[in-house]
């Protein structure tokens, strides 16, 4: 069989850069294979996807060596329309997509731009429409969506063209777990109907295997390390190797001394839910993990002395002007050096609670305290000298021009000496893993590294409460643990967070506590392993349990959440009795 996507020794070198970002790459892709492209970021992942769906050449300029094919083709030999009508891609960020008033406007533009006639068009609008389960919202404007509905807006846009490769790049990024687990079902349900060549490039391990993959493509400094079955990358450990998570389950039966290879077909949810109906095969692993799990001593947060209150949310309710209540009587606290993780769905009122903290909005009820005294009144700046915050869009915060001018602008607006302030530029930009950027410009970072460059912004004002939105979204693992273990530090010395997130695995291994909203209300707040081991809160919130709970209730273990525990508890490295 014919390859649909074709590398033959390609290598390519932007135009501005001394070393290729891509060296040597050959990979065949087949008609109607479903194919992850995993790696650290920088790696090239997205310039490899360039080069499929034809940025590159035609936006991002270089040296090309080798062949690319498409459908046969020498991809050199076609021009950006031909390329488009072959391959269709879905950004990270949806709202980058968007070029009609309506959403049945944007799903028509193409078809538009080919003279498709208004009977064709509308048919075929409905069609892709009710496909992605968004009919009802054909007269709404796009940008008024949830980040799952413009997910699926997007993909219904490119539905319509007579593109057999869909490319999609970094699908989950904005998205709470279970629309996450919605837009892998969703394209899972396409690949099924439609046959086409599915690429998908995602950081979210777990997610991207809720639903079946072909094979992964594990790529590591610009060159193809691994192309295989997702049973036997994650047999042989590729994924740690070279910057990735291993699901949290596998980690947990390594830790525990099992074998890895023998379990990692339960990476599927669907196979993990039929041992819940015949788990007699797994007596001896069910005893073996309740042997090992009783070993680890308990390190809960809640057993040692609490430091002092820092902020105390009380009884607050906001709504929007003519609108209802987004946020209902809500009540919760942080103490000094503390980690909280404010969960829920998309909607749940979280962004809201988090203006209300920092000022942007002024609550209806209620009243919120920083350190015993009340800041109903202060202002935004004065409440910014103490409570730091990060956007969960980097391009809505960044305002200078080079990098280093970005980190430094908030000392300069407070008077900070130029030795002082360029002593703590270089710190925080060392933390966050941009000092080797330090004088490069914004526009040449990636979307991951951009959002670093925000959370450098505000480490280095050393404000006592930072809130985090979406902390690690769009970065890989190894950034991201380098990362939060600064924040650990930063935790042990006093510095409280308050993380708002979708990651699962963020709030399990680096909250203490975690927070749950739903529909404006509190619902839940307790420890993180708790809150995700209860099934009534996370349907309500719609969350996402993460692979390891769900594997300790298919093996019946007494207390699922313990093996969470002692899971973390080895994880973070806590002492041992046997070491």
């Amino acid at each position: 069989m014919q390859p649909v996507i074709s590398f033959r020794n390609f290598t390519f070198r932007y135009k501005k850069q001394s070393q290729p970002t891509l060296n040597n790459i050959n990979l065949d892709i087949l008609h109607g294979e479903k194919i992850w492209i995993a790696g650290p970021s920088g790696s090239g992942k997205s310039t490899l996807a360039h080069c499929i769906n034809g940025l590159i050449p035609f936006s991002y300029r270089g040296e090309i060596s080798g062949e690319l094919y498409l459908n046969g083709q020498p991809a050199a030999s076609l021009g950006i329309f031909e390329r488009s009508r072959s391959v269709g891609t879905i950004l990270q960020n949806p709202d980058a997509q968007f070029v009609g008033q309506t959403v049945g406007e944007d799903v028509a533009f193409q078809m538009e731009n080919e003279a498709v006639s208004q009977s064709d068009m509308k048919a075929k609008v409905i069609t892709s429409l009710d496909l992605v389960e968004m009919l009802a919202y054909e007269a709404h404007g796009p940008h008024d969506l949830s980040g799952g509905q413009k997910q699926s807006v997007s993909l219904a846009g490119v539905l319509t063209t007579q593109a057999d490769i869909l490319l999609f790049d970094e699908p989950l990024a904005n998205l709470d777990p279970v629309s996450g687990r919605r837009a892998m079902a969703l394209i899972e349900d396409i690949h099924q109907r439609t046959g086409k060549t599915i690429i998908i490039i995602e950081h979210r391990v777990e997610d991207v295997l809720e639903q079946p993959v072909d094979r992964i493509v594990v790529i590591d400094g610009g060159e193809i390390v691994a192309v295989d079955s997702v049973e036997r990358i994650l047999a042989d450990g590729v994924l740690p190797r070279h910057g990735l998570r291993q699901p949290f389950f596998l980690e947990a039966l390594a830790y525990a001394g099992e074998s890895v290879a023998e379990w990692t077909y339960l990476v599927h949810p669907k196979r993990l839910a039929a041992i819940m109906v015949e788990p007699a095969g797994l007596a001896g692993l069910r005893g073996n993990l309740e042997e090992w799990m009783n070993s680890i001593p308990s390190n809960s947060p809640q057993a040692h002395a609490k430091p002092e209150l820092l902020l105390e949310v009380r009884n607050v309710t906001y709504a929007y002007p003519g609108g209802r209540d987004v946020v209902r009587d809500v009540s919760f606290h942080i103490h000094e050096g503390e980690t909280v993780a404010l969960l829920g769905n998309n909607g749940a009122g979280k962004s809201t609670l988090s203006g209300l903290i920092t000022g942007l909005m002024k609550p209806r009820a209620g009243e919120i305290t920083l350190r015993g005294e009340r800041i109903n009144g202060w202002s935004i700046r004065h409440r910014g000298d103490r409570i730091g915050y990060v956007l969960q869009n980097p391009h809505q915060m960044i305002t200078q021009h080079m990098i280093r001018d970005e980190v430094g602008l908030g000392l300069v607006a407070r008077g900070v000496a130029a030795g002082e302030r360029e002593e703590r530029v270089n710190e925080a930009l060392r933390v966050c893993g941009l000092y080797p950027y330090r004088n490069w410009p914004v526009s040449a970072l990636s979307f991951g590294q951009k959002k670093r460059l925000c959370i450098a912004s505000v480490l280095v004002l050393d404000p006592a409460l930072i809130i985090l939105d979406e902390p690690t979204a769009g970065q890989d693992f190894r950034h991201y643990t380098e990362f939060m273990g600064f924040i650990e530090q930063l935790a042990a010395s006093g510095t409280a967070f308050l993380f708002i997130t979708h990651d699962m695995h963020l709030a399990l291994e680096y909250a203490d506590r975690a927070v749950v909203l739903a529909d404006g209300e509190v619902i839940a707040a307790d420890e993180v392993a708790a809150v995700l081991s209860n099934d009534e809160v996370t349907s309500r919130a719609r969350l996402r349990e993460d692979s390891l709970s769900r594997f300790a209730k298919a093996c019946g273990l007494s207390e699922p959440s313990r093996l969470v525990e002692a899971f973390l508890t080895v994880k973070k490295g806590v002492q041992l009795p046997y070491e």
